[in-house]
């Protein structure tokens, strides 16, 4: 039954979590953007697409923001209550901590499903339809992209290099446009200075060149027997097609195959067949042995128990052929062994992929319900912690939850890098994170329970007195200090008490 407590602890919690969740959803797009922002800036993009870029990113960063907004929202709510002692009325009342802390538990339980809801249902397409149209952007027209001193390969069949820009944009100086044909040809373009504009259908790059050379490669295609025509030029105008360039759709199935783009049951279906194929790669290499080795077809059930033939005076094996065979015996053995080392080689690197993919799989498998469940341990971290602090605002409750915050997104990186290198198993590098935070929340609520001056300065320096860092100064030292003139003409002095006069 709902109690007018519990009532009035969702009350004070709600509000902090709407406002910390969408402020961290707001800083992560940020990030996101800060890190893509030489791919998305300067492509000519509509407000819709921009518009719809934002909204997949926002939806697949909700999984990461929700449980940095159930830490800060849950010290915040505690802390405000501490700091405008409504908790110590609380816990006068006879209530203790996780009593109070019950509704808040319940609601962050519901947030674990919401955002696991979240994360194997919305998450999967937001991220293929954020990936397939970064994508679009990525290969959209590059308008004006070309930097200083730095070979720009975007546009298909041509390579260019700017030494220096001006102001405008438009003056370039140090040209160089490569341009590969098919074959082996090859034609260069050099020139000192020139003019570079997009005509205005915004199809085609123009470079009014001046002052330069052409190198042109001439013969046939594939032919080292080719002739160096070089022209000097004192205007040139170079025009290169950007159609291919034009912001289009594309098929959102040459990405859905990836493992961020599967549910929970999808990758459950996909690990169970990865897994089934490595289990086949040992009878693959046996059988593929078989057939290029000759003598297994030819033992006998009994070979195991067979004695090995005399060598007698031979030094090595091939000195019990005759001359005469021995050297068709070794290339025939040289070349068995190189089909056997290659076809190992080629196994190996198709079990090496196969791995890396299945152990991708894993750790996505497990993301799914590791971040969830993050909402619920960091929130088991932010409601004792509130409750030693008592501190409300947004101050120091930032400071402690991006501590504990920064501690969790390393230990989950760090596992997920671990798995990934094959260190530790994905149940143990997934669930890292947790199983370190889980006993600090423990610790803390334990603490919480007893009133503990974790974070009470003052509780730090008595205990560093009593173990003789800081001494007690003496009264005749304070008094062989302070003058008699001071105490008089101190501000802090009562002016209703009489004055001590000297001798007194």
């Amino acid at each position: 039954m709902i109690k007018k407590l519990d009532i009035l602890v969702i009350k004070a919690f709600v509000g902090p979590f709407i406002a910390t969740f969408f402020i961290t959803l707001f800083v992560l797009v940020m990030q996101f953007f800060w890190l893509y922002i030489d791919d998305i800036v300067g492509k000519d993009l509509d407000f819709i697409t921009i518009g719809r870029f934002i909204l997949y990113v926002s939806a697949t960063l909700v999984t990461l923001a929700l449980p940095l907004a159930v830490l800060l929202s849950s010290i915040m709510t505690f802390g405000n209550l501490g700091e405008t002692f409504e908790l110590v009325a609380i816990k006068s009342a006879g209530i203790p901590l996780l009593r109070f802390m019950r509704p808040l538990f319940i609601v962050s339980i519901l947030i674990c499903g919401i955002s696991f809801l979240f994360n194997n249902n919305i998450g999967p397409v937001a991220t293929l339809k954020m990936r397939t149209l970064q994508y679009d952007i990525i290969v959209a027209k590059p308008a004006f992209d070309i930097k200083e001193g730095v070979f720009y390969d975007r546009i298909d069949g041509y390579v260019i290099k700017i030494g220096k820009k001006d102001k405008d944009g438009s003056t370039i100086h140090d040209v160089v446009i490569y341009e590969q044909n098919a074959g082996l040809q090859d034609n260069m373009i050099v020139a000192e200075q020139g003019i570079m504009d997009i005509t205005p259908d915004k199809k085609f790059l123009e470079f009014n060149l001046q002052n330069g050379w052409m190198y042109q490669e001439r013969g046939y295609h594939f032919s080292t027997n080719t002739e160096l025509i070089r022209l000097h030029f004192k205007n040139y105008k170079k025009v290169l097609d950007l159609s291919s360039f034009k912001l289009t759709k594309s098929d959102e199935n040459q990405f859905k195959g990836n493992y961020q783009m599967l549910n929970l049951k999808q990758l459950g279906y996909a690990i169970d067949s990865l897994e089934k194929a490595q289990d086949s790669y040992k009878n693959k290499i046996n059988n593929s042995f078989k057939s290029i080795t000759l003598f297994p077809k030819f033992l006998d059930s009994d070979w195991k128990n067979l004695k090995p033939l005399p060598i007698g005076k031979a030094k090595d094996f091939i000195n019990l052929f005759p001359d005469s065979a021995r050297k068709k015996i070794v290339q025939t053995s040289s070349s068995t062994i190189g089909t056997m080392r290659s076809t190992l080689q080629t196994t190996a690197l198709i079990f090496d992929n196969d791995e890396k993919n299945l152990r991708q799989h894993q750790i996505a498998w497990h993301s799914k319900i590791t971040m969830s469940i993050a909402c619920l341990v960091l929130f088991l971290i932010g409601a004792p912690l509130g409750s030693i602090i008592r501190k409300g605002g947004l101050g120091v409750p930032m400071i402690f939850s991006v501590i504990f915050f920064v501690i969790f997104y390393l230990l989950n990186n760090y596992g997920t890098k671990f798995v990934k290198e094959e260190v530790l198993e994905p149940i143990t590098g997934m669930w890292l994170a947790t199983f370190v935070l889980i006993p600090i929340g423990i610790f803390l609520t334990y603490k919480a329970l007893n009133d503990s001056q974790l974070f009470n300065k003052e509780f730090y320096y008595r205990m560093l007195r009593k173990a003789g860092v800081f001494r007690m100064r003496p009264a005749k030292e304070l008094s062989e200090e302070v003058s008699v003139e001071d105490i008089e003409a101190s501000p802090e002095a009562d002016p209703d008490e009489p004055n001590i006069k000297e001798g007194e």
